[in-house]
């Protein structure tokens, strides 16, 4: 029996963090599937399935940056929640920022998760692997 594959949909602008996420959600297994956009508005067509991104399957967990170009985090977040066929997904706010409001706001557009990214690379590489850990061998996604 095969272990079931977990597909992430990172939303992150910034090359450098997303290659670090990448690098550390990556597996050789192929249990791990990580998808990225750059900006809110791909994510939203990701999500949706439009457009170039008509064929893709629906992520499980959506790591969502806040500071987006075109279409912030805090928007793409309320319109997915907001959608009954999306809502269902799981989002982790993975940011630079520690302001409450944005904290607040995220859990009030129902953020599953909301986590600062650490500035010293070995706590981010722990993080990710909790992160990796926790949404692709405990978690019971849907079904």
């Amino acid at each position: 029996m095969s272990e079931k594959c977990t597909r992430f949909l990172l939303v992150e602008d910034n090359n450098a963090h997303a290659k670090l996420v990448m690098l550390q959600l990556g597996d050789s297994q192929g249990n791990v599937v990580v998808d990225r956009v750059s900006d809110g508005s791909e994510a939203l067509d990701y999500l949706h399935r439009r457009g170039k991104f008509a064929d893709r399957a629906r992520p499980d967990v959506v790591l969502l940056d806040l500071k987006l170009p075109k279409v912030d985090g805090h928007e793409v977040l309320r319109q997915l929640k907001s959608d009954e066929e999306l809502r269902l997904i799981p989002v982790v706010v993975l940011t630079t920022s520690t302001a409450d409001a944005d904290r607040n706001k995220a859990y009030a557009n129902y953020a599953n998760s909301y986590i600062t990214k650490p500035l010293d690379f070995e706590d981010f590489q722990n993080m990710m692997n909790s992160v990796k850990s926790y949404w692709a061998s405990w978690n019971q996604s849907l079904g």
